[in-house]
């Protein structure tokens, strides 16, 4: 913990480094660390038992958090015609054809989340190499690929996240903010942990949930029981 602020050993001092929390008490435990002036995300990672250098073995997909993020997103769509205007009046903040590909290649990049129509992918294709390293390269499978584009929006906005596995086959992922009660963080963690399950690899050994983490932006991290967080459910 070297080069550690006072207030990060002081948080961290609260939690038990052997120890694996059960979800409630994890957040409990977040929401005390979180002690920056500002309203700290909270961030759960999740360690799977899958090695996303094979591709029957990458776990990628969507998710709405029932209980919100608790920030705006900024929404990019790639769209022409009655499209581009379906995605104005649902409150995407940039829409265009090939002129917003022409500004993501002179290097803007002012949005959280980039969505196109089905028929625009093959000019929105060259952006691969800027878009994919970012995590915002449009997907058919996180549902950013579509003619639906009204309702991805709206989707976006209320709290939908990506997820997708890094080479260790760890995902992270937002939870929402840590002003949020216990009750609605534990039901966005319920929300992505049945999405992680129903999206598990018929390829995938073994434990697939083996590790789960939580930690606000500046806080410590605080290991919940694997076994406990896979079994964990929207509350209804």
């Amino acid at each position: 913990m070297a080069g550690k602020g006072k207030k990060y050993r002081d948080a961290a001092a609260k939690i038990e480094e052997a120890r694996l929390y059960s979800p409630m008490e994890g957040i409990g435990l977040v929401k005390q660390t979180a002690t920056a002036k500002f309203d700290e995300t909270v961030e759960v990672a999740v360690r799977l038992g899958v090695d996303p250098k094979h591709a029957d073995q990458m776990v990628r997909g969507a998710v709405s958090l029932p209980s919100g993020l608790g920030k705006a997103v900024t929404v990019a769509v790639f769209a022409k015609g009655e499209k581009a205007k379906e995605s104005l009046e649902a409150g995407a903040e940039h829409v265009g054809a090939e002129d917003l590909v022409a500004r993501v290649e002179s290097g803007w990049m002012d949005f959280d989340v980039a969505v196109a129509t089905p028929d625009m992918m093959s000019v929105v294709g060259k952006l691969g190499k800027i878009l994919g390293p970012r995590g915002l390269m449009p997907n058919p499978k996180s549902g950013t690929v579509t003619f639906e584009v009204g309702k991805a929006i709206r989707e976006i906005k209320a709290g939908k996240v990506e997820y997708r596995t890094e080479k260790a086959g760890i995902i992270h992922a937002p939870l929402g903010k840590a002003s949020f009660s216990s009750e609605a963080l534990l039901n966005n963690l319920g929300a992505l942990m049945e999405a992680l399950q129903k999206a598990k690899p018929a390829a995938a050994k073994g434990q697939y949930v083996r590790g789960v983490a939580l930690s606000a932006t500046m806080g410590p991290a605080v290991r919940l029981d694997p076994g406990v967080a896979a079994e964990h459910r929207v509350a209804e």
